[in-house]
């Protein structure tokens, strides 16, 4: 437990904030957290960080309680975990999530954490992690997808001081260095994490010594007390007191044959509190796509969910924790047991938000969100320079992918998205300046996304030439199971990966590999999948189904999904699409499912590879004590 040494003599004496004190000291935390961004993004070097944005800030109360921030992290597990004192000046730093009891989640996520003071006092925490794109490790953005142990995975950075007292302990930073591939992006990332901390640093003291700190850490309790009655009336209005109910979704293997890993999730209120419980999720898994997902984070993407759904206009923080308790068994896909490999989490990550959805649309159909892109997918390629002025250079990609977002209750979604709001695509302009590649195409793909009243979003794809022999990397999901459609809506397609060599041979992918030979001409197919969609197909309106077609978006052969019939003009038959409507309601339930999965696993999996190409993933199973 780490122990805080202040100079501070005397108690404060907190009270209550007037409304326009706490109105200020809020905009004023969230104007810091933005340019926590702002800072790091003009210093970072890696596009992972700088085009792409995959990092995470928040600020925190004295005791680590995130106030405002976007989500990821958690300070008291850190604190918790780290045995050492606490200073002015200090910069705490960390890669090792099995050190620091899951604050963070995998290796390449490079956690700093510095306390804030004032006059010799703890006022607060400002923290931020980022993912580098490089820690080490057997493969090149050392994701390695065949990876068994954390071990293979890069550098593992313990708890220390990165700063002591304001001094850089250089020998140790330079040992880090040491073990990655391009240390001037780690350096430049790292510091660009340091001086985004320091920045809310100085915004905490300068609003400190504005309304002082007294009155500073009253609107802190404020706004964490507001969360927690705002959050204790949503739970009570959703959730029926004293009802379970559960939900079900799947990672489709885990880069090493097994698959796919079952994730369970129940939910029961109690009184005012609610109980979520991951008991009947898969054991851990064999590879690398293991969530080791502590209780906190459990709480805060519960209540992001909840708040983001019900009541966008709260603004989210730690405050109503104590209304939430979890249970993650041991052993399982969500706690896996060290030395367990960690680097492909991304898809748990996003898996996590399709199971809140999936049990609060249980409570109220209105609310509910088809599955959609729920992952992170990497596109990664190395390798050197072998012509030209840059003959014998490391060259290293690293790249996030964009899907299609699911159907919503208040209209479709988006098409070739991010499910992290804050994510945005490297621009094709910036990869074709900087890497030996060629993008020739990024589009949406036709009919990927699921049929409904509000059509999910369809994935994208995106066709890399390759210019330079080196290697690639790919992890992504979605290849077996179907991102579900709710309230009548049909699944959105699956994601499929290909090269088509230079010598015109073509090469199904793997969702998840790495150290994957390319030649020059050699061409990707990077294929993402496509959001679920929401509501009866057969009521959305047949000239927006007649627009979409003309866009590209659906194809004429897709629209009779919704019982829409074309015209050789591309004009609707009203006739032809009455008929076609007609038809397909009396071939249909009179009730339609609320959620629609697609077909069963074991017909997934005996179709498995004549329907993908790629051989069926063995089911996992635990291990006998």
């Amino acid at each position: 437990m780490a122990r805080i040494i202040e100079t501070a003599t005397g108690e404060l004496t907190k009270g209550t904030v007037d409304p326009v004190t706490l109105d200020l000291i809020e905009n004023g935390l969230r104007n810091a957290r933005y340019e926590m961004d702002e800072v790091l993004f003009r210093t970072a070097l890696s596009p992972g960080i700088r085009e792409q944005h995959d990092e995470f800030p928040l600020i925190g109360d004295p005791s680590g309680k995130m106030v405002v921030g976007q989500f990821g992290l958690s300070i008291p597990d850190f604190l918790e975990n780290f045995d050492d004192t606490i200073e002015e000046g200090d910069v705490l730093m960390t890669s090792d999530p099995y050190a620091c009891g899951a604050a963070i989640s995998h290796a390449n996520d490079w956690l700093l954490v510095m306390p804030i003071f004032h006059e010799g006092r703890l006022v607060g925490w400002a923290s931020m992690f980022g993912h580098m794109s490089d820690v080490g490790g057997k493969t090149p953005c050392s994701m390695p997808t065949d990876a068994r142990t954390i071990y293979e995975e890069g550098v593992v950075v313990p708890p220390f001081k990165l700063y002591r007292r304001g001094e850089l302990n250089a020998d140790a930073l330079r040992i880090i260095l040491n073990q990655v591939r391009m240390p001037d992006w780690n350096r430049a990332d790292l510091n660009g994490l340091v001086a985004a901390c320091r920045t809310a640093g100085r915004r905490v003291v300068e609003m400190c010594e504005r309304f002082g700190t007294a009155t500073y850490l009253s609107a802190l309790d404020a706004l964490l007390q507001r969360n927690y009655d705002a959050m204790k009336v949503l739970l009570e209005t959703v959730f029926e007191d004293g009802k379970t109910i559960s939900f079900t979704d799947y990672i489709c293997d885990d880069g090493v044959g097994n698959g796919p890993y079952e994730l369970k999730l129940s939910l029961t209120r109690n009184g005012e509190k609610v109980h979520l419980d991951f008991t009947g999720s898969s054991p851990q898994a064999a590879g690398p796509v293991n969530y080791y997902i502590n209780e906190n984070l459990t709480r805060m993407f519960f209540g992001i969910y909840m708040i983001t759904v019900a009541d966008p206009q709260i603004l989210w923080n730690d405050g109503f924790y104590p209304l939430v308790d979890v249970t993650i068994p041991d052993g399982s896909y969500w706690k896996p047991k060290h030395p367990a490999s960690l680097n492909g989490r991304n898809h748990g990550i996003g898996r996590v938000f399709d199971l809140f959805g999936g049990l609060l649309g249980q409570t109220n159909p209105a609310l509910l969100n088809a599955a959609g892109f729920s992952s992170s997918p990497h596109f990664m390629y190395s390798g050197y320079y072998t012509s030209g002025d840059r003959e014998g250079e490391w060259f290293q990609l690293y790249s996030i992918g964009f899907g299609g977002i699911p159907g919503r209750p208040l209209g479709d979604g988006p098409d070739g998205h991010s499910l992290w709001p804050s994510f945005v695509n490297i621009p094709c302009e910036y990869l074709e300046s900087y890497y030996p590649l060629r993008i020739e195409r990024w589009e949406t793909v036709s009919d990927t996304g699921g049929a409904g009243l509000h059509r999910g979003g369809n994935g994208v794809d995106v066709t890399y030439v390759f210019e330079e022999p080196g290697t690639i990397a790919i992890h992504d999901d979605r290849w077996l199971t179907y991102p579900w459609g709710v309230n009548g809506g049909e699944p959105g397609a699956r994601g499929t990966k290909w090269l088509e060599r230079a010598d015109g041979t073509r090469e199904v992918l793997p969702s998840k590999c790495h150290d994957v030979p390319v030649r020059p001409g050699d061409v990707l197919h990077f294929v993402t999948w496509g959001g679920g969609g929401w509501g009866d197909p057969l009521q959305r309106d047949p000239e927006l189904v007649a627009l979409e077609v003309a866009r590209g978006l659906v194809t004429a052969e897709g629209a009779r999904r919704y019982g829409v019939v074309l015209d050789g003009s591309g004009a609707v038959d009203a006739e032809a699409t009455e008929a076609l409507r007609a038809e397909l309601k009396a071939s249909r339930p009179a009730e339609l499912p609320v959620f629609d999965m697609g077909p069963p696993i074991e017909e997934l999996l005996e179709r498995c590879e004549a329907e993908t190409g790629l051989p069926a993933p063995k089911r996992p199973h635990w291990a006998e004590s």
